[in-house]
């Protein structure tokens, strides 16, 4: 039962990165690459139509965690209480940015919330990035110091950073040089899953770019990839072993580099959508590689005084896990035909779509 929720857990949190995943990309795109005013609008409605409904998904997987890992729940909505509170007033400043840039036709206004709509979406991609880099590198549980833990081992309570800045440290922070390089990774990730988005569903006038603005950001991506996964034998010497033990677990980095080395061929690509598809390989393979990396452990221990949070000392009892379960299928329907519904409301181009006014 555990495993199962684990599944459903992760393929909640794969479907939130997917879809709203190219909001965020759509924000950096409309950070930097759109000038004109007519780019701006429909880039924003790229976004504006679809973030409220998206965002279901990172609150239904929320709540099961609550529901099957409470333990979890607890630790991680506790240890990482800075950098939730950053990301929870970026996402109210990327909703408003949305919502109040359409209400006047003033310039001044509309550039306020440009930048409030373009700079939350790049700082999320880099939040969740660093947030997932915690979960690979492993935290302090216990909150040990020279041995000796200041609480119980399932808690945790992380800086934004610690003085080396180095995952290495006794006491490392949330961002420090590894989580950096993943978060920058998500950057990258988001904004070309976003630039496909836009060529998808919009008929801006900088779509011509766009894709040499991907082919350029797949080969940041590239290198920024084996990078990471140089550090991250320097993190964690043993990272690679579960794909190792279980070589049926490559079928996810298979995933991931499908979608990298396709994009390399982006500028050939006739039809729209295969493009969105091959982004959409590169965060589904990279998420489920890394929660396969370190399965069945869900959050690492940097020392061997409390042993790591497992899906199977974290979760609630079997029979709160079966009873769980079924409310889980039915909200998991509901959202789905609710998601269905929406996006063949918005099937198509958007252009003409009203929005903001």
């Amino acid at each position: 039962m555990e495993i199962f929720w684990f599944i459903l857990i992760a393929v909640v949190l794969a479907i939130f990165f997917v879809l709203d995943g190219y909001d965020f990309g759509a924000g950096i795109i409309h950070l930097f690459f759109a000038k004109k005013e007519k780019d701006k609008e429909v880039i924003t409605k790229s976004a504006g139509l679809f973030w409220d409904s998206n965002e279901v998904w990172l609150v239904a997987a929320g709540g099961m965690l609550f529901m099957a890992f409470p333990t979890f729940y607890a630790s991680v909505f506790s240890g990482f209480y800075l950098p939730l509170i950053i990301v929870l007033w970026l996402i109210i400043f990327r909703a408003i940015g949305l919502e109040f840039r359409g209400q006047f036709k003033y310039k001044m206004w509309k550039d306020i919330w440009d930048a409030s709509f373009g700079v939350s979406s790049l700082l999320l991609a880099l939040f969740f990035g660093i947030a997932l880099g915690n979960i690979v590198r492993g935290v302090n549980l216990g909150g040990v110091e020279n041995g000796v833990s200041a609480y119980e081992g399932h808690y945790f309570f992380l800086p934004l950073w610690d003085s080396s800045f180095s995952p290495l440290s006794e006491t490392p922070g949330i961002i420090d040089w590894f989580t950096i390089v993943i978060g920058l990774i998500s950057v990258v990730t988001l904004a070309i899953h976003g630039a496909n988005w836009i060529i998808l569903k919009t008929n801006s006038s900088i779509n011509y770019k766009l894709k040499s603005v991907i082919f350029k950001l797949n080969i940041v991506l590239a290198l920024l990839t084996l990078f990471s996964i140089i550090l991250w034998q320097v993190v964690n010497p043993d990272s690679l072993d579960n794909f190792i033990d279980k070589p049926y677990l490559l079928v996810f980095p298979v995933i991931y580099f499908s979608g990298l080395v396709g994009l390399f061929f982006i500028k050939k690509i006739k039809k729209d959508i295969h493009g969105f598809l091959l982004s959409t390989l590169l965060i589904l393979g990279g998420i489920t590689s890394s929660l396969a990396s370190i399965f069945p452990v869900i959050l690492p221990s940097i020392h061997n005084v409390h042993e790591p949070l497992t899906i199977y000392n974290t979760s609630t009892t079997e029979y709160g896990l079966s009873v769980a379960s079924i409310w889980a299928v039915i909200g998991v329907i509901l959202i789905i035909i609710y998601a269905i519904i929406q996006k063949r409301l918005l099937a198509g181009k958007i252009d003409k779509m009203d929005y903001g006014h």
